[in-house]
């Protein structure tokens, strides 16, 4: 299967310049995305383009990841109805710095044919001074045809300064660069980007008199129409400093019905007979499927080892029988995660070095309830758990030997209502 036909049963092409599938026909061939690394970690909306270099790579063409290292610091209008605010140069750096050792995880690169190239486009302007800029790239395009461009029209009426109009034609001199230096002849990018994309292959046809091509993805939306790759909380990230592997995966499986089958399309590498077989099997259970492409975009996007945390937090929160064992077995990072999952109170260690009772912990040291009568009834009820195990006696003292890696105990008050204590 060639990258079209894989794009056309997955949804995912949206347009494409003519011969651009023809000239595919012939053999691998070389295209690239840029990312301008204007946060400090690629988000799952940012991945829809990396699955397009993996499907690339994957139907045995060569990739390019083009880092903005340049672009960055001017601003790309497209989608923006104001004017962006420009990150210091050295903010800019420290993102694209750990946005490169992301990309090293999603695509193979090295030195063979379909090996993945990485390239920083602030090297074919750092030693380009502004007199350079205007008559080598500034000649290249028309005003008229630079404000025909959808970018650029849709942002007149608010406001567009002359950097930010200027980037259509340091994207275009990119492709150009490109196309010169690394033999690519194909640019891939969202919907917004066909403006931008098109200028490039105009400048490879008026000033390397060659032929380039366009090829572009639908913008990624929701069922509810509202922008993918984001929660309630906001941007998911790729980085699990920044979205936890269990915000991550609670992503997926709390995303609608509607959406997992388009979800499947763009993020699983199962084939079409896999992916069909699959929704067939599962017609009358959505949450089977969500578990599994949940499962599998976990696994990849940070690891099997963060995947097994995962299923570690959902058991402590959601399962109804664990045992204290499980608790005192489970990893410190594990309770770190649940501690960002429900309500965590910090307590100072010294006040349980000679033993607290729970009337203590939990009216005064925490407000996790009103009163000591409210606690007693509580215990009464048999509904107060210390790391997973009923707490029978209202006097009994909670020590620091019952505390897990020396630090954290897990109190239950009820079926549904669990704290993390830390003791610092």
């Amino acid at each position: 299967m060639n990258f079209i036909e894989e794009l056309r049963w997955r949804g995912m092409l949206h347009d494409m310049t003519p011969g651009a599938e023809e000239k595919l026909a012939e053999g691998s061939q070389t295209a690239y995305i840029g990312f301008d690394p204007t946060a400090a970690s690629l988000t799952i909306g940012n991945y829809v383009q990396v699955m397009m270099l993996s499907f690339w790579q994957r139907t045995g063409n060569k990739p390019i990841v083009l880092m903005g290292g340049a672009t960055g610091r001017i601003g790309d209008p497209s989608g923006k109805d104001k004017e962006r605010v420009l990150k210091t140069e050295e903010e800019l750096d420290k993102n694209l710095a750990a946005q490169v050792e992301q990309f090293k995880r999603f695509l193979k690169f090295g030195d063979g044919e379909t090996d993945a190239v990485m390239v920083n486009n602030l090297d074919f302007y750092k030693e380009m001074n502004v007199l350079e800029f205007l008559r080598k790239v500034g000649k290249t395009l028309t005003v008229s045809y630079m404000m025909s461009k959808d970018s650029v029209k849709n942002r007149l009426e608010t406001g567009l300064s002359f950097t930010e109009f200027s980037y259509q034609l340091l994207q275009a001199y990119d492709f150009q660069c490109l196309y010169e230096k690394n033999d690519c002849n194909f640019q891939i990018g969202g919907s917004d980007q066909w403006g931008n994309i098109t200028s490039g292959t105009e400048f490879i046809r008026r000033n390397a008199e060659g032929k380039a091509f366009a090829i572009t993805t639908p913008l990624l939306t929701k069922a509810d129409g509202s922008k993918f790759g984001k929660s309630a909380e906001g941007n998911i990230w790729m980085d699990p400093k920044l979205t936890s592997p269990y915000k991550f995966y609670q992503f997926w499986i709390n995303a609608d019905d509607a959406d997992i089958p388009k979800y499947f399309r763009y993020f699983s590498f199962k084939t079409k007979e896999e992916i069909e077989g699959l929704e067939k099997e599962h017609a009358d259970n959505p949450r089977a499927l969500k578990k599994i492409i949940a499962e599998e975009l976990t696994r990849r996007v940070h690891s099997d080892e963060a995947f097994a945390s995962v299923m570690n937090v959902s058991d402590l929160l959601f399962a109804k029988n664990i045992a204290p064992e499980q608790l005192k077995e489970m990893p410190e990072s594990d309770l770190q995660a649940v501690a960002g999952e429900i309500p965590s109170y910090e307590v100072p260690k010294d006040r349980i070095k000679d033993g607290l009772n729970i009337a203590n912990l939990m009216v005064e040291q925490t407000q996790i309830q009103k009163s000591n009568g409210e606690v007693r009834r509580a215990v009464q009820n048999n509904a107060i758990s210390i790391n997973k195990t009923k707490l029978a006696d209202f006097n009994a003292l909670i020590t620091t030997d019952m505390l897990l890696h020396g630090k954290y105990l897990m109190l239950e008050n009820g079926k549904k209502n669990k704290y993390l204590i830390q003791f610092v």
